[in-house]
């Protein structure tokens, strides 16, 4: 959860510079030549590019979790169909209890 955190953290703030470096951008080409539209576009892909690789580096990990959680879930129902199967039928039973009440 620290490493998801940290994560976030980092992507807010380059999603800050990202904010701050398209207002310098927008500001460029309404002011500068050439140079310094290609200068402040530069900056602008250099941030977009790192916002990008820190959503990556933050979804890694929740996905793997998530595919972690999914085998396992996979597992335990391969092996204990019929309690599956049970609960689900009781589930099935209690809901149609309950809307059948109204």
């Amino acid at each position: 959860m620290d490493q998801l955190d940290r994560a976030k953290a980092r992507m807010a703030g380059d999603f800050r510079a990202m904010i701050a470096d398209s207002e310098d951008l927008l500001n460029a080409t309404a002011a500068v030549t050439g140079e310094g539209f290609s200068a402040a576009r530069s900056k602008f892909e250099a941030k977009v590019a790192r916002a990008r690789t820190a959503l990556t580096e933050a979804s890694s990990p929740v996905i793997a979790q998530s595919r972690e959680a999914a085998a396992a879930a996979d597992d335990y129902l391969r092996g204990n169909a019929w309690s599956a199967v049970g609960v689900a039928i009781a589930a099935g039973f209690l809901i149609g209890f309950l809307t059948s009440k109204r």
